[in-house]
């Protein structure tokens, strides 16, 4: 993987960011009933995705960003939800949210991707730390 020094070059940051567009474009177009209900929560969510990557990558621990990685995850995983809801309570057609889920479906794989690749460098950090104290 190449070596990234701003979060926002990161491909999970960026289908994360692609998401939450996507979403923010979506609550404008729910009605004003929901303003602080669904709106709200959606909007919450998916903000919290992108930022919990630059969180994660901002500590320079691999536990640590994997920790904020799992918290994006969970937040991408609560859109899911939300989507459901925006189709079960009317305010938008199924056939609607298809595209939504989809992007939601590659963010998720895209940042899964990346949790295993930041296990697999922390693992590597710490069989070269044991190898040193050998």
């Amino acid at each position: 993987m190449a070596s990234y020094h701003k979060p926002e070059k990161l491909p999970c940051y960026q289908a994360a960011r692609e998401f939450r567009i996507k979403i923010s474009n979506l609550c404008k177009t729910l009605p004003k009933t929901e303003e602080y209900r669904l709106k709200d929560q959606m909007l919450r969510a998916s903000r919290s995705v992108t930022a919990n990557f630059a969180e994660g990558f901002g500590r320079h621990h691999h536990q640590e960003n994997i920790q904020f990685c799992r918290q994006a995850r969970g937040s991408l995983i609560e859109m899911r939800d939300h989507l459901h809801v925006a189709v079960d309570e009317g305010f938008s057609k199924e056939s609607e949210i298809i595209n939504y889920y989809g992007c939601l479906e590659t963010t998720l794989a895209s940042i899964n991707g990346y949790i295993s690749y930041l296990q697999r460098c922390a693992l590597t950090s710490k069989n070269k730390q044991s190898a040193i104290s050998n």
